[in-house]
Formats: C-alpha cells, sequence, structure tokens
C-alpha cells in the first residue's frame, strides 16, 4: 500500500466515530419519532376515554331521580378514567410533560385524568354503594314522621366524597391556563365546571346528610320557629315578619305545636338583643324592637337570635332554631304538594300563591286580623300536606334548592356546630364573602308603610371597568296608573307623607370587602338621595332613598375602587318578581 492511500489511525478513529455519532443520531431520531407516535396514540385514546367519561357524567342529574341508577353511572365513569389515567401515567409520557410547549399540554391531560380517577375511585365509588339503597322516597313521611336511618348511612359517603371532590375542584382550578392550547384549555374548563358542579351537589348532599337527622330529633326533641317573611313590603332579607309557625320534631316526627302573627309582639321599649353602636346608626334599634323589622339586618345569623329572643319572651320558649321562608318559596313547594285550600274555601296552587298571598288579600280583606288567618291557613295546609306524605319527593328538593339559590330560604340554628355546617353557604343568610369573589349587597325596604312593592322591582348587575367594580341598581314602579285607588291597607293611605300609589324606598348598598367607592350617579335625580350610612361586617355601608310614582323608575350607577377577584356578584332582597341580571350589566364609560 502507497504512502498516498494508506489511511493513518486518527483517521479511521474519526471515520469509526463519525458512524457510531450517525447512529446514535439516527437511533434518537427513530426513538423520538416512535416517542411522539406512543404519546401521540395514548393521547388520543386518553381523550376518547376522558370524552366518554364527561359525556357519561353529564346524566348524572337523572341520578337524582332514581338514586339506585348510580353504580352502573359510576361504573362507566371510573373504567373511562381508569383508562386514561392509566394511559397517561407511564415513564414516556411524563419525560415528555418536560419539554417545551408540548409538556404543559401533556401536564393539563395526566392532572385531568388523575384528578378524574381519584374522584371515581375515592369518591363516587364509596357513594354509589350506599347510592343504590336510597331512594328519593326516603325523604317522604309515613304516617307523619320521616326514616332517619337512611340519612344516617349517607352521612359518611357523603362527607368523604364531598372532600375528595373538594380536592379535585382545586386541583383542576390550579391549572396554569396561560400555557395551553386553545382546544386544551377548553377541554379543562369543561371538565373543571363538571367537577366544580358535582362538588356543589354532594357538599349540598353530605350538609343535609349531617344535619337532618339532628334537626329532625334523632338525638333528642327540636323545636324550630318558622317565619314568613311577606315581599309585598320590603326588608333587607326579602319582607316583613308576618305569620309564624313553631314545629316540634322528634324522632323524625315534625308536628305543628303553635301559630302566631306580628299583632302577638308587641313594639318593645328596650332591644331584646345587644346591637353595636354602628348597628344603631345604620337600622336603628328596630329591628330588635319591632318584630316586622327583624329581618332590615341582611344577616340571618344576627336576625335568627333577635327572633328567638322574642319568641322567648312573648311564649316563654327557648327554640332550637329559626328558618324563614317567603310565599315565592311556597309557591315552589306547592309544585311538588300539589294545591292546597284555604280557610276560606280558595284554593291554592303554584301558580296563583303568590298574587293570592302578597296581593289579592289585601284587596279582599282590609280587616288586618283576617289577612292573618289566611296566612296561618295557607301555612297549616301546605304543612299538613308535606308532614302528610303528599308530595313528589324530586320536585320537594328542587324546590328547596331553587328558593335557596334566590335566598328566600334561610335558617339559624342556635347550636354553633350544627350553625358550622352551614357555613358558606345562602341558607345561612351571613354577609360573609368568599375570599375569590368581589360582592357587592343591594338590601331593599319599604319606607312607605304599604304593600306596595308588590308592583316593585329590584334589577342590578356588576362588571370590572378597569381597575373599578362597577354597580347599577334600577327600581321601577310598575303599579297601575290608578294606584291611588286601591286599598289604603295596600297603599299606605298616604302614611309618612307619600301620596297613595307612590313608593318610598330606602336601600342599603354594602361595598364590597375593602372597597373604596369613587362615583355614584343617580338618574333621574329628582325624588332620590345617596349619603353614607356607615360601616357593617368589615364593608362600607351607603343609603339610597328613592320615591316613585307609577311608571317611574330610577337607576344607581357606583365605581368602586376594590381588589379585583375573578368573580364579581351582587347579592340583593329577593323580591316577588325575578331578578333580572342577563345582560344588566354597567356601561364601563365614565359616569356622569
Amino acid at each position: 500500500m502507497s504512502d498516498a492511500t494508506a489511511e493513518s489511525p486518527a483517521a479511521r478513529r474519526r471515520r469509526r466515530a463519525g458512524r457510531i455519532s450517525a447512529w446514535v443520531l439516527g437511533g434518537i431520531l427513530v426513538l423520538s419519532l416512535a416517542a411522539l407516535a406512543w404519546i401521540g396514540i395514548r393521547a388520543a385514546l386518553a381523550y376518547q376515554h376522558l370524552d366518554a367519561a364527561r359525556a357519561a357524567a353529564t346524566d348524572a342529574g337523572t341520578v337524582l331521580a332514581d338514586p339506585a341508577s348510580a353504580p352502573e353511572l359510576i361504573a362507566t365513569v371510573s373504567t373511562h378514567t381508569a383508562a386514561a389515567r392509566d394511559l397517561t401515567g407511564d415513564p414516556v409520557w411524563a419525560l415528555a410533560e418536560q419539554l417545551p410547549w408540548v409538556g404543559p399540554q401533556l401536564s393539563a391531560v395526566s392532572t385531568v385524568a388523575a384528578t378524574l380517577d381519584d374522584v371515581a375511585t375515592t369518591a363516587l365509588v364509596p357513594l354509589s354503594s350506599v347510592a343504590a339503597t336510597f331512594s328519593l322516597d326516603s325523604i317522604r313521611p309515613t304516617d307523619g314522621a320521616i326514616d332517619l336511618a337512611a340519612f344516617t348511612e349517607l352521612e359518611s359517603a357523603a362527607s368523604a366524597a364531598a372532600t375528595a371532590l373538594g380536592t379535585a375542584d382545586s386541583d383542576l382550578a390550579g391549572i396554569d391556563r396561560t400555557a395551553l392550547l386553545g382546544p386544551v384549555s377548553s377541554a379543562v374548563d369543561q371538565v373543571a365546571e363538571l367537577v366544580h358542579d358535582a362538588y356543589g351537589s354532594v357538599d349540598t348532599l353530605s350538609r343535609t346528610a349531617t344535619l337532618l337527622p339532628a334537626m329532625l330529633g334523632r338525638d333528642d326533641p327540636r323545636d324550630y320557629l318558622i317565619v314568613f317573611q311577606n315581599n309585598a313590603e320590603w326588608r333587607s332579607l326579602g319582607g316583613i315578619v308576618g305569620a309564624m309557625v313553631l314545629v316540634h320534631a322528634e324522632g323524625g316526627r315534625v308536628t305543628l305545636a303553635d301559630q302566631a302573627s306580628t299583632g302577638d309582639f308587641p313594639t318593645y321599649a328596650e332591644p331584646v338583643v345587644e346591637l353595636s353602636d354602628e348597628q344603631i346608626r345604620i337600622f336603628g334599634t328596630q329591628p330588635a324592637t319591632f318584630v316586622q323589622n327583624v329581618t332590615q339586618i341582611p344577616d340571618f345569623t344576627r336576625d335568627g337570635p333577635i327572633m328567638q329572643a322574642m319568641w322567648q319572651r312573648e311564649k316563654g320558649m327557648t327554640v332550637d332554631g329559626v328558618l324563614s321562608i317567603d310565599p315565592v318559596a311556597l309557591s315552589y313547594l306547592l309544585r311538588a304538594t300539589g294545591p292546597v285550600t284555604l280557610g276560606n274555601g280558595v284554593q291554592l296552587t303554584s301558580d296563583n300563591a303568590v298574587q293570592v298571598l302578597l296581593n289579592q288579600v289585601y284587596i279582599d280583606y282590609e280587616d288586618p286580623r283576617v289577612q292573618d288567618a289566611i296566612f296561618a291557613s295557607a301555612a297549616a295546609a301546605v304543612f299538613d300536606a308535606i308532614t302528610g306524605g303528599r308530595l313528589d319527593p324530586s320536585v320537594f328538593v328542587s324546590a328547596l334548592a331553587t328558593a335557596g339559590t334566590e335566598n328566600r330560604l334561610l335558617l339559624w340554628n342556635a347550636d354553633a356546630e350544627e350553625q358550622a355546617v352551614l357555613d358558606g353557604t345562602a341558607l345561612q343568610g351571613s354577609l360573609d364573602t368568599a375570599e375569590d369573589v368581589t360582592q357587592f349587597g343591594i338590601y331593599a325596604n319599604d319606607a312607605t308603610s304599604s304593600k306596595m312593592d308588590f308592583y316593585m322591582q329590584l334589577d342590578s348587575g356588576a362588571a370590572w371597568c378597569g381597575s373599578d367594580a362597577a354597580l347599577t341598581v334600577t327600581l321601577r314602579n310598575t303599579a297601575p296608573a290608578d294606584a291611588a285607588q286601591l286599598p289604603d291597607y295596600l297603599t299606605g293611605g298616604g302614611t309618612h307623607g307619600v301620596p297613595p300609589g307612590e313608593v318610598e324606598t330606602m336601600v342599603y348598598v354594602y361595598l364590597p370587602v375593602d372597597g373604596v367607592l369613587t362615583s355614584t350617579t343617580s338618574t333621574p335625580m329628582a325624588d332620590t338621595t345617596v349619603f353614607g350610612g356607615g360601616e357593617d361586617a368589615g364593608r362600607q355601608v351607603l343609603t339610597w332613598r328613592t320615591r316613585l310614582a307609577p311608571g317611574e323608575e330610577v337607576t344607581l350607577d357606583l365605581r368602586v375602587r376594590a381588589p379585583r377577584t375573578e368573580t364579581i356578584a351582587v347579592r340583593s332582597t329577593p323580591t316577588v318578581h325575578a331578578l333580572v341580571t342577563e345582560g344588566f350589566a354597567p356601561t364601563c364609560g365614565n359616569p356622569e
């Protein structure tokens, strides 16, 4: 071999290294392509299983009507979530989660799969075994009593399921959406919303299974005062306290023990409970001296003890708790019981209850004692229908849920531990707000001494306008033009200098926590004033006073500098009319 063609050892080593590098690079490329194919195939299969689980879970509403169907539904969901978790839990997938761009997508999918599988196996499967033997008929009284055993069996499973769903709800909310592609982010949002709704439902079930047996006298006899708020004469939480019913519960059996009306309570010289100086500055002493004004304070955790003290003074009995309901909620319950007949022969239905109890009774009867008798008759008739088992359980549960959502059903328990079960729920009627919600409060009170609020409409909406929380509230008098011709008891007859047919309203506007008012506008300006009211529960309170003739309306616009949260909301007085919030939001132009 010549010197020209001879290959040096160094060259041979470089050539050999080159071949090895090519093979290594080729191998890496092949492995990468294989890994991508592996991940792509498994991602597609995982998506199919997760979508199937989501689709099955959307049918969960049927379980309410037929709890026995829960095991089959949950078995279907858990099969799909287990498969999705297995597909997204291998080492190749875990390594790919560290890659830029694609990594966050894969991480989100695996988190969703693992979270849903945890929910199915640790929350829903144990609950399904109990639900299979639970029927909504369990809440139907038999011979005046409810079988409490079913709720006792349900309590531990529902509590465990609520805890697991709460953890899942938090985990899904914690997924960073900013790095996700649109379709992935949308899918995560759908699953998160589904889990959040499921958590709300199971949490309600858990609280009910914990609280209801105790309230129904499982361990010891209980006495509860039920007050009916009259929305025809507004107070902050609905209306003046009208008819009252005392119920006795023992061993699941509920009986009507006593009835009363506001005429049975005097105006007390001094408050029956201690009020703070700030409360007196805003509300005066009447909430604790005059029974019709108890719910002027927009916090049922304070109103309940006041009603308890007043009942004790007049009846010599300390009740274990206070419930509040209004005629609108009563109309919802009539969907479950069907029509009932009042003492005057009138048939009360879900369709006419509000009209009969909040308007027609004042047109037909001038004597307040006769009016009170009608209210007492309605309360007794509906109570008899419920305790007699003459109801559709599914519709009954739905009616209670709707009433609770609309703040028409409130509950205060004297027992601190039982009261704590309601923490964070609308049933508690508290001014407390969640940390992640910026909330306004709109609490309307009649200042006419009339029943004209049957004709009043209260609408509100809130939105973020830059760094400001914006609120719009509209009051509208929908009474007929000749409203002055209505009976004096209905119009107020000119009491307090308000002409018959016109309505004067005082509204407490609660700003969000740490909110600072930056601007306020009332349109039109005539017969309306806005002034500071003080501070309550750590929130600034404004007082807005208006007077409206039939057909007139007035709008209040506020801007408030407040810590920004994802959710902005309004809690307001439940009225005769449904609150309009859809499409009712502030415009973000500068208020005049």
